[in-house]
């Protein structure tokens, strides 16, 4: 399966979308079984009892509590706008902000961060300059305090397109942040899988998309591939990717190759799958990485495939380093639930 393609079908009834690019699974997004608010998610709440020495608050939601970290200046009983930020561990309350983002195709619109900003991935200068006049334009008029930025799927979209989105997004974070009358109350729904992959996998724009296709492109059994900690990597060595209740544990093993240049080849080829591995299974948090030896000479030549690996990434992520005892590690935001947690007991 030859250049980038988008399918949209259904795992266990539930919508599911995958981007594949050249015959790789890139990404992988499956609705959850549960009732549980989805990232980006938007809630009237009510400001409960401030959590000292956890730097956050607690606040009502309708379905239970959120737990909020930017606390300067709010009482118990006020109310807010917040949005879920990730998945809640079994046992937490949901992770929630003040710090907004309407988010669609070619448009995130922040509210109490003034500004225009255009993706620097859009390079031309001359298309810059015309987005830049487009959205002061669209923008023109509405309150000062909210903010734009142009996604990178702007440069391959019309002007009016374009400027559809902002109004859109624009009408809709003016709307949602003036309510705050009433008890805790959902306002905007989080967006679900194909929703997502509509929104979010448009640069570049696919070169297909095709519906119930997960069986006849091989999806299904990429899937499963995800289902067990190995994976294989070029020249005969692997990784486990293992997560465990503390952390997400990854081992790198050269296999059959004893060469000299055996460890570094396959600690570089781990380094540059791994951000995909870990966003396809739905791990965050701290990861402890266990690469084959290698001499500590060459752990700077691995630091900067790590850095050119997790830039393109997505998620939040902090590269600590080294360990004294030549372990790596780091830690990657939780943005959804894992994969295992997902799928169940379903193949």
């Amino acid at each position: 399966m030859k250049g980038r393609v988008v399918l949209l079908d259904q795992i266990d009834n539930r919508p599911a979308a995958a981007l594949v690019v050249d015959g790789v699974l890139e990404e992988l997004l499956i609705d959850p079984a549960t009732d549980a608010p989805l990232p980006g998610a938007i809630y009237r709440a009510v400001a409960d009892r401030p959590m000292k020495g956890m730097g956050g608050l607690f606040v009502k939601l309708p379905e239970g509590s959120g737990f909020l970290r930017q606390t300067d200046g709010i009482a118990p009983g006020q109310r807010l706008i917040v949005q879920v930020t990730g998945p809640a561990e079994p046992g937490k309350a949901i992770p929630v902000t003040t710090r907004l983002l309407f988010k669609s195709r070619h448009a995130i619109v922040t509210p109490g961060a003034p500004g225009l900003n255009i993706s620097r991935r859009i390079k031309d200068e001359s298309v810059r300059a015309d987005l830049d006049t487009l959205a002061r334009a669209a923008m023109e008029g509405g309150p000062p305090e909210l903010g734009l930025i142009l996604r990178s799927a702007a440069l391959y979209a019309e002007a009016d397109e374009i400027a559809d989105d902002i109004t859109a997004m624009a009408e809709l974070a003016q709307a949602v942040t003036s309510d705050l009358m009433g008890g805790p109350e959902l306002l905007v729904e989080g967006a679900g899988a194909q929703e997502t992959a509509w929104r979010d996998w448009a640069d570049p724009p696919p070169d297909d998309v095709v519906e119930g296709a997960f069986a006849d492109h091989g999806v299904l059994e990429m899937i499963e591939a995800l289902r067990t900690p190995r994976v294989d990597l070029p020249g005969g060595g692997h990784m486990m990717v293992e997560p465990t209740r503390a952390l997400v544990a990854v081992d790198v093993n050269t296999g059959p190759d004893t060469t000299p240049a055996a460890s570094l080849k396959v600690n570089i080829a781990a380094a540059r799958d791994l951000p995909r591995q870990l966003r396809l299974r739905g791990l965050g948090g701290q990861v402890v990485i266990d690469f084959a030896p290698m001499p500590k000479r060459d752990r700077a030549i691995l630091d900067q495939v790590m850095r050119a690996a997790f830039k393109t990434d997505g998620a939040e992520t902090n590269l600590a380093g080294w360990t004294g005892l030549g372990l790596y590690e780091m830690t990657r935001k939780r943005d959804r639930l894992p994969l295992a947690e997902v799928l169940g007991g379903q193949a």
